[in-house]
């Protein structure tokens, strides 16, 4: 029983030792892997050489029992303190492998599509969970803003050009208006001159620059896009995470364009970025149906601009054209809308009347830094992917359309 104690007992003393050189040893945890390998072949060496001495000490007769296990204890010492060095460099080595393998995980991807989603997907669960998002991924994003400049907030060169530039269904102005990408923007309105004034066929274009002035100004008006993305979404594929947040930031740029080009009571300040702004007053074309309205507007349009001239408007005012011009002919249903109307035809539900003009006047243009954040909806417990961007709307020359309004016969 004795025996079983001063076992218990020693064991116990070694524990406590091992756990005073561990509190000991903490500040090596702050070290570089490379100078825990230099502590570990210090101690290594010092332990071979105690080991050496314990040997030879063990076969001198001459030597006395407190001697040897001196040695003993000394070897015990080091090689708890070797175990102590040795473990937080097996950690340390392990950690800097699994970064330097994510790192590099990246940079082994030879698709770049497939390259891209997974910095995206990156850049999504760094906001997400308000970590920062690391070099090799901002490399491929192209964006290398250091964090210390508090650049990490912004939203990656690549993600917002093809937000701003890719075509969306969602939007058919994108496929007709000018788009751009630019902070302070400040353009001519017409694209070139002459030596003399005199050249602007259009009188309505020479009474408007005369009143506005020939260059037109971009302002930067703020509003936010919320993606909610549920837990299953973030910890899913990185596919379906970036093609939740690409959807949804999309079709809120889209939804945000659309409010204010098409917007018939504009909010405060943006009263210049609707077709139907009485501060825009771009002229109305009346006639007793919207067909005859249509024509006449587009014959209205100075030859300037009525060559590269379409008309946007709602499918269903094209269908009631449809309608009472095939008169029971089927076959006027399956006519492309520029064989009926003249002009290319661009159907977006929020155009009240029909516009038409030549639309590289209508010019959307976004700041050029958008802020990705996160929120969450207190109501649902959803996180949301918070998406902050400055956009104008200018109509560069409002003489480059007109609005084709129905006024009933009398």
């Amino acid at each position: 029983m004795t025996k079983s104690k001063e076992l218990f007992k020693a064991v116990q003393q070694k524990t406590e030792r091992k756990n005073l050189l561990k509190l000991n040893l903490q500040h090596f945890s702050d070290k570089t892997l490379y100078e825990l390998k230099q502590n570990m072949a210090t101690v290594g060496q010092q332990l071979q050489k105690t080991e050496s001495e314990l040997s030879a000490k063990a076969i001198d007769t001459t030597a006395t029992m407190e001697d040897i296990q001196q040695l003993q204890k000394s070897r015990d010492d080091l090689k708890m303190r070797f175990e102590v060095i040795k473990e937080q460099h097996d950690q340390l080595e392990a950690e800097q492998k699994m970064k330097f393998a994510q790192q590099n995980h990246i940079q082994t991807i030879e698709d770049p599509k497939q390259k891209l989603i997974e910095a995206k997907a990156e850049m999504i669960r760094a906001t997400m969970t308000g970590q920062s998002l690391g070099q090799e991924y901002k490399q491929v994003l192209g964006d290398n803003t250091e964090p210390a400049t508090g650049g990490e907030k912004l939203l990656p060169k690549t993600v917002s050009t093809e937000l701003i530039h890719e075509p969306f269904v969602k939007n058919p102005l994108r496929n007709i208006s000018v788009f751009t990408q630019e902070t302070n923007l400040e353009i001519p309105k017409i694209s070139f001159q002459l030596d003399d004034d005199s050249f602007i066929g259009d009188t309505e274009t020479a009474k408007e620059m005369a009143a506005t002035g020939d260059t037109v100004t971009f302002g930067r008006h703020k509003f936010k896009v919320f993606v909610p993305i549920s837990e299953t979404v973030l910890n899913g594929t990185k596919t379906n995470l970036v093609t939740t947040v690409d959807r949804g930031l999309e079709s809120g740029l889209a939804a945000k364009e659309k409010k204010v080009a098409f917007a018939t009571t504009p909010v405060t300040g943006e009263e210049h970025m609707s077709f139907y702004s009485t501060q825009n007053n771009i002229k109305k074309v009346e006639a007793s149906s919207k067909y005859k309205a249509i024509k006449d507007a587009i014959a209205d349009l100075h030859e300037d601009f009525r060559d590269n001239a379409k008309i946007v408007m709602t499918y269903k005012d094209y269908m009631d054209i449809i309608e009472v011009l095939a008169n029971g002919n089927a076959s006027l249903y399956s006519a492309q809308p520029e064989q009926v109307l003249g002009k290319p035809v661009e159907f977006v539900d929020a155009a009240q009347d029909p516009i038409v003009g030549d639309f590289q006047y209508s010019h959307f243009n976004y700041d050029l830094q958008m802020l990705r954040d996160r929120d969450k909806d207190v109501k649902t417990g959803v996180e949301l992917f918070v998406l902050t961007a400055w956009l104008d709307h200018q109509i560069k020359l409002k003489s480059a359309f007109r609005i084709a309004t129905v006024v009933p016969e009398v």
